[in-house]
């Protein structure tokens, strides 16, 4: 697959600032397209690597079968099994796989490599979670929240309650970017990195986006038009179980959150989720939630991410 212009990377949802709204847009079009039987293939022969040192579901799959609709291919690598795994470098893995494929999905424990891998590949990396963000998956949540909200998220709030981990950072700059404000409830020694803090609230200074921050999981929720939560202890933090347990006691959603939230108010989760702890199966299972849709979603965002990042074939028509 030929590329004409410099190839670009999905390490932060801020890498596709410029582009969100329509990202969105197509996101929603190839998802309803997808519905009536349509899958044209887009990016027919495109060839998409998936370096994973987590495990996963929701990401694997969608992106395999993301790459598979547009008409080319995932092909999915455990690191452990791959010679970076004997100690091959970074780079030097970076190198070979460009000469493979079109594109690299990561999903790494560290940022860092993230960057050290994108810095050496010629083909586009596309970050898929590490320890700072999680721009897909935001991306998925902005496009579950669109479908609700059909005339824009301006005047709506969403209210996120737990963790200020990869997922809040990438949240924080997706609404900040698209003008939808967020309240944060997260207990203290838990909150975001004062650096995405500090750019989201520049993103927000353009878009008029309101972003609040709070102890208190009702002060947050109070009149939200969205609640949303992740886990308490995320992969990695295992040995932090105990102590992170109870230091999120208080801030799980329930029924009693949900009625200080606004009638309509709707229930998002990154899944997997530990229910009755971040989460109560009444909750979760009920008429309020988004969540099946949000993740879902992952699937028709991810499709528009690769075809905003890999070239169209020559002489083919845009999409």
């Amino acid at each position: 697959m030929s590329r004409a212009s410099p190839k670009r990377d999905l390490l932060s949802i801020t890498d596709v600032a410029a582009e969100l709204p329509s990202l969105l847009d197509r996101a929603l079009a190839m998802k309803r397209a997808r519905a009536r039987g349509d899958r044209t293939p887009t990016r027919p022969g495109a060839n998409l690597a998936l370096i994973f040192e987590k495990p996963s579901t929701r990401t694997r799959a969608s992106f395999e079968v993301a790459a598979s609709d547009l008409g080319g291919r995932g092909i999915y690598f455990a690191a452990k099994d791959m010679q970076l795994g004997r100690g091959e470098t970074i780079g030097d893995t970076a190198r070979v796989l460009s000469r493979y494929v079109d594109a690299i999905a990561y999903r790494a424990f560290r940022h860092e490599d993230e960057i050290e891998l994108a810095r050496h590949a010629s083909v586009p990396v596309i970050n898929a979670l590490d320890d700072r963000e999680h721009p897909c998956q935001i991306l998925a949540d902005l496009l579950t929240l669109k479908e609700r909200w059909p005339d824009g998220f301006r005047g709506k709030r969403l209210a996120y309650i737990g963790d200020g981990n990869n997922v809040l950072h990438s949240l924080l700059l997706g609404c900040a970017i698209s003008g939808l404000d967020l309240a944060t409830a997260s207990p203290a020694g838990y909150d975001p990195a004062p650096d995405i803090v500090e750019l989201a609230r520049k993103h927000a200074a353009t878009s008029g986006a309101r972003l609040t921050f709070t102890r208190d999981p009702r002060e947050a929720a109070k009149g939200s038009d969205g609640l949303y939560t992740d886990v308490w202890v995320s992969m990695g933090d295992e040995a932090q179980k105990d102590a992170r347990e109870k230091a999120f006691h208080g801030f799980q959603i329930n029924d009693a959150l949900l009625r200080l939230a606004a009638p309509d108010a709707w229930v998002l989760h990154d899944l997997p989720a530990h229910r009755g702890l971040e989460i109560t199966d009444e909750v979760m299972d009920g008429p309020r939630a988004a969540i099946w849709d949000q993740a879902e979603n992952r699937l028709h965002a991810q499709k528009a991410v690769l075809e905003l990042l890999l070239p169209a074939p020559s002489g083919s028509a845009p999409a």
